[in-house]
């Protein structure tokens, strides 16, 4: 994400992987990727704080990681203590993201 490189971004997330802002809105991914190349989203700077993980019976794997994010959203740029949780489903022998949720700590 701080290099920008939404190629490598397409192959680690599932097709119809989406991206709940802490705002609430959920982005689907070719959007926040498309906006990533237009400039809407530069992230400059992102600190993994601690990883959690987990997997639930049902093969689903969570990866919860509180990160201190600077990045310029819409032009406007900020720091934020952000809590991301990505959800990970296995195809065959890869994980792929399927949805990451953004909230504050």
């Amino acid at each position: 994400m701080v290099e920008g490189d939404t190629t490598t971004l397409e192959g680690l997330l599932a097709e119809d992987f989406t991206l709940s802002h802490m705002t609430g809105y959920v982005q689907p991914k070719a959007e926040w990727l498309a906006q990533m190349c237009q400039g809407r989203f530069v992230y400059h700077f992102i600190e993994v704080k601690a990883t959690a993980f987990d997997i639930d019976d049902d093969g689903t794997a969570r990866l919860t990681a509180p990160a201190l994010t600077d990045a310029a959203v819409y032009g406007t740029r900020a720091n934020w203590r952000l809590r991301l949780a990505t959800e990970y489903d296995r195809h065959g022998d890869v994980w792929v993201a399927q949805r990451t949720v953004a909230t504050t700590w």
